[in-house]
């Protein structure tokens, strides 16, 4: 299997430190000054170290992502807010990063700095005047991880609950009956709007079962496509009527209405869960049992169990029982192994998505994914 592309992963922790005002600095004199941290997240511990071979400094390049440049300097990206001395608003509300910018391992104090290089001092250590920006100099602020594999996953309802669907408004009928509707065809729905005009259309899927306590959590939606609303019903017996302003997918009668959501910007520094999370796989998007890097697949943890987006996960395998060799009456369980790192980056009240980064081995349904040791 192939090695997750750090390089094309890297690119929105560093771009959360400039806005939160981690790197803002007024006067030279204060250039080398460490940010406050006024509520720390746990220590990483001994995985929190920088790579042996890590570079002095890097430059962001067009493509780079935050994961990506983390794993230039550290043995484990989801340690970054540490090295930043980040706390948890900072982390919730990052900086943006830009091509052209440097990224610079201080070795002293073993912690990375963003900044442009402004000349030489006597000692020859490079003087750093990092400052805001409200245009990108070079190009656009990198992301956390590759958009091209997370996009569709940010926007449409894909994981709906029991009560959604209750609650959900359909569509009843049809122009002259027709089975399948297209763009610009009319679609006439009943439910209640709850004031909303534009919706998702979506269809039931699957049933998200708890591999441990095989309790339904939720239900994996097709995504078809978005309406937008053309005449509110005008009577308890009147349908609301609709027109179809894109179909992804084919989408007719039964099938159910939610609210489109606001746009979703991924704003988060990949780190640590703060609370310790043990969760199982669920499913590989796409279906199928077994999944690799690159891949997204659900966790049967969401944001009741607090996680959050940005959170990452160690992938494990769970450790078969086998039969003592010196006694065969007894079973003897070996030890869980670890096969990879997840991102979570959409996180539902239970069940949150994850894209699946380096790995060793596949990813089975039912395998762990719990926070770093």
């Amino acid at each position: 299997m192939k090695k997750f592309n750090t390089a094309a992963c890297a690119g929105f922790f560093l771009a959360m430190l400039l806005t939160a005002g981690l790197i803002s600095l007024t006067t030279p004199s204060m250039a080398h000054a460490l940010p406050a941290v006024t509520d720390p997240l746990p220590p990483g511990g001994q995985r929190c170290n920088f790579l042996p071979n890590a570079p002095d400094k890097h430059v962001v390049v067009r493509g780079d992502t935050l994961w990506g440049i983390s794993a230039r300097f550290l043995q484990n990206p989801w340690c970054w807010p540490q090295v930043w001395g980040m706390n948890r608003d900072q982390i919730r509300n990052p900086h943006w990063i830009y091509p052209g910018q440097i990224v610079y391992f201080d070795r002293a104090t073993g912690r990375l700095r963003l900044g442009t290089p402004t000349g030489q001092s006597p000692e020859g250590t490079v003087r750093l005047s990092p400052q805001i920006r409200s245009q990108p100099a070079t190009g656009e602020a990198i992301t956390s991880v590759r958009m091209d594999k997370i996009a569709a996953f940010l926007s449409q309802p894909l994981i709906v609950t029991e009560h959604q669907l209750e609650g959900a408004p359909v569509i009843m009928a049809t122009p002259e009956g027709r089975v399948y509707l297209s763009r610009d065809d009319q679609a006439y729905v009943r439910g209640d709007l709850q004031g909303a005009t534009l919706f998702q259309v979506f269809r039931p899927g699957k049933a998200l079962r708890d591999p441990v306590t095989k309790a339904i959590l939720g239900y994996e939606a097709a995504y078809l496509g978005i309406v937008k609303l053309q005449r509110e019903a005008r009577a308890a017996n009147e349908a609301h009527r609709f027109v179809v302003v894109d179909a992804r997918e084919e989408m007719g009668m039964r099938d159910r209405l939610i609210p489109v959501p606001p746009p979703s910007i991924i704003n988060y520094v990949p780190h640590a869960p703060l609370q310790s999370v043990d969760a199982r796989i669920m499913s590989i998007y796409g279906g199928g049992t077994l999944g690799g890097q690159n891949q997204v697949v659900s966790i049967n943890r969401g944001r009741d169990d607090g996680l959050d987006g940005g959170a990452v996960l160690q992938l494990q395998r769970l450790g078969p029982e086998v039969r003592d060799v010196t006694d065969k009456n007894k079973l003897v369980k070996l030890p869980d192994h670890e096969i990879g790192t997840l991102f979570v980056f959409r996180v539902f009240d239970k069940i949150s998505y994850g894209l699946i980064m380096q790995v060793n081995d596949v990813v089975n349904v039912g395998d762990i994914a719990k926070s770093p040791e």
